[in-house]
């Protein structure tokens, strides 16, 4: 919190964030925070940093240092824009310094300048654009089955179900299927939930609308990544196929995981 510093200090408060995703919620903004991200990798492989403004952000901008130069990433009037996420290439994949500068307040009244952030890996993030990122792993087409098999076992998600409707977002170019659940092998976070009132489990999945996803019968096999509170979709096939290619890939010896 600014509240929380000495009030003729000039001094730019540093915070260090070990992970690889997270958040940070800076209160009543003063003055400039400085944020590295510098994650516990002994891999220097995470190239891509995407950073997703809150809805009520406010108070403050987001610069990103390069070569002792400041670059605007988010400004405090883009803040309240929904769904947009900023991503830049790190060119010091294991420091990254993002640099918070409070705008000039007249008051002390309440503000928040707080985002989510996440650090990408060269394999998932195709340039500089978030929806390109989200979706590197889906790529509009079916995955062949080796790819299938590593989904099981890498994927944020993994659950049997049905497609209860789709719908299309022409202006950001997504569209969302809504997913009703049989078994939900494994989730990231709770995304998919028990719904009140007829207690069957459900939930969104999203994917570009390039990738012309249209309602379907019968039981699919959906896996995927999440990226800032949000299912992506990437394998998704029908169930029964992905069946025969478990059960003979585990009578070879070559699936990498149990299923």
């Amino acid at each position: 919190s600014g509240l929380s510093w000495e009030p003729r200090s000039r001094a730019v408060e540093q915070v260090h964030l070990r992970c690889t995703e997270g958040s940070l919620e800076w209160m009543y903004p003063a003055r400039a925070l400085r944020v590295v991200l510098e994650p516990n990798l002994a891999s220097a492989q995470h190239t891509t940093v995407c950073i997703k403004p809150a809805s009520d952000f406010q108070g403050a901008s987001i610069y990103v240092e390069r070569a002792g130069q400041l670059h605007l990433v988010v400004s405090e009037a883009e803040g309240a824009r929904p769904h947009h996420v900023s991503c830049f290439s790190a060119h010091t994949p294991q420091r990254v310094a993002l640099f918070l500068q409070a705008s000039p307040q007249r008051d002390i009244s309440r503000r928040s300048a707080s985002f989510q952030y996440e650090l990408l890996s060269n394999q998932s993030a195709a340039g500089p654009d978030f929806k390109k990122m989200a979706l590197a792993e889906a790529m509009c087409r079916p995955c062949d089955n080796m790819e299938l098999l590593m989904a099981i076992c890498s994927s944020d998600f993994v659950v049997k179900g049905s497609i209860r409707n789709v719908s299309h977002d022409s202006e950001n170019h997504v569209s969302q299927v809504d997913v009703s659940v049989q078994k939900l092998y494994r989730q990231k976070n709770r995304i998919f939930q028990q719904e009140e009132g007829s207690g069957e489990w459900g939930g969104p999945i999203r994917t570009l609308l390039q990738c012309k996803v249209k309602k379907g019968g019968g039981d699919f096999l959906f896996t995927g990544n999440e990226h800032f509170g949000e299912a992506w979709l990437g394998c998704a096939p029908r169930f029964k196929d992905f069946m025969l290619v478990y059960q003979a890939a585990r009578e070879r010896g070559a699936n990498p995981c149990e299923f």
